[in-house]
């Protein structure tokens, strides 16, 4: 309850900061005051609408087939208008900041031409990124195809496809259909290994386990392997590990196996997610672990859902880490700001003498808004090179 109402009250200041900034710059909306801010009432309500219904309501109405597609209309438009709000309020304190500039460089400077124009170039902005957005997750997720060259791949296994799903994030917004799609691209590639490297879902095993299904039926000669991201520890990850397992894939929580082709062979690992331990203590992240007892002069690949795990897998002696959770920075202009929390955030990347690729994710999170990071699978093959 205490977080709820923390919650609440954190996002209900920064619609105060956006709504006054607007306000304070819209004539319209000056000269009527009540109107205007019953507008930012409402508008606030329908962005807590779907995080709060879908905790308390929407999950019992989502089982009534009537309620279902209303229930499903309602979440999109709810986190529609948490994305907007979110644009407002970073393109409002990025005007604020020119704002203070231009005033300290020139104390006589006209603010209030300024103050016109920016609320049309903060409304212009922000629809085109909405738009934009939008129409990225309205195409589903795009086949990204990467070559990872490696030298001391046997010659059995030049050409070897993982398909790569990570991120989908199957709750409130992304539902069954959505999942059979992805099912049904992945398949198409015919892979010889299917990876799926966490935040797979957004809620309980009772509420999706359903929606969840179409995974079942991915198909590849060498197997399907899980390895947990953080929100499956927000949604009760002992449940999912079990439900992972009756869809068909292998958890690998700090393990390994080795993959074969005829004598030749590589190793496959997979690490619990980087923050596991903060939820389940004995989850805690150990790719030397992972890799404990593996035949040695082989080619490690590490499935790791944050690619914070980058230096403990280098250090443990993996070629390649398979990683997600960044998601690319999402949208606009959260895509640049990632930079600042991630060192690595999107596609693929070296670090000492590993490789690390790190997926935008094959679903969204939030906001269904992409702008510059479509959804993706990823088509990755590992390629023999020379010494």
């Amino acid at each position: 309850m205490l977080r709820a109402f923390l919650i609440l009250i954190f996002f209900g200041l920064i619609n105060l900061y956006a709504a006054a900034r607007i306000i304070g710059r819209w004539p319209w909306a000056a000269r009527h005051m009540t109107g205007a801010w019953l507008v930012v009432l409402v508008f606030f309500v329908l962005q807590m609408l779907a995080p709060f219904g879908d905790r308390l309501v929407f999950k019992k109405l989502r089982k009534r087939p009537h309620m279902a597609a209303i229930v499903s209309a309602l979440d999109w438009i709810s986190y529609t208008a948490f994305g907007v709000m979110s644009l407002l309020v970073v393109y409002g304190i990025a005007i604020d900041i020119v704002r203070i500039a231009l005033q300290l460089a020139d104390p006589y400077f006209n603010l209030s031409i300024f103050d016109h124009y920016a609320l049309y170039a903060i409304f212009t902005v922000t629809l085109a990124t909405t738009v934009t957005g939008i129409a990225y997750v309205l195409r589903g997720p795009q086949v990204v195809s990467v070559t990872v060259p490696l030298a001391h791949l046997p010659p059995a296994l030049d050409g070897f496809r993982i398909v790569q799903i990570s991120d989908l994030h199957v709750g409130a917004a992304i539902r069954k259909r959505y999942v059979q799609n992805v099912v049904d691209i992945a398949n198409g590639l015919e892979p010889d290994l299917i990876a799926l490297t966490g935040d797979f879902v957004d809620g309980g095993v009772d509420d999706l386990m359903e929606d969840v299904t179409p995974l079942s039926a991915l198909r590849a000669p060498e197997g399907v392997f899980f390895v947990t991201g953080n929100h499956e520890y927000y949604s009760g990850v002992h449940q999912w590990l079990g439900a992972f397992e009756q869809l068909g894939a292998r958890i690998l929580l700090n393990a390994h196996v080795v993959i074969r082709r005829g004598k030749d062979a590589f190793v496959l690992a997979g690490v619990t997610d980087h923050k596991a331990s903060d939820i389940v203590p004995d989850h805690a992240t150990d790719p030397a672990t992972a890799i404990a007892g593996a035949p040695a002069g082989l080619v490690n690949i590490l499935l790791a859902h944050q690619p914070f795990s980058y230096r403990e897998a280098a250090k443990a002696g993996f070629d390649v880490q398979l990683s997600g959770h960044a998601h690319g920075g999402q949208y606009f202009p959260f895509t640049f700001l990632v930079r600042f929390f991630q060192h690595y955030y999107t596609g693929l990347e070296k670090y000492k003498n590993m490789w690390i690729y790190v997926s935008h994710g094959t679903g969204y999170w939030g906001p269904p808004f992409r702008t510059g990071t479509p959804c993706e699978i990823t088509l990755i093959t590992l390629r023999r090179t020379c010494l």
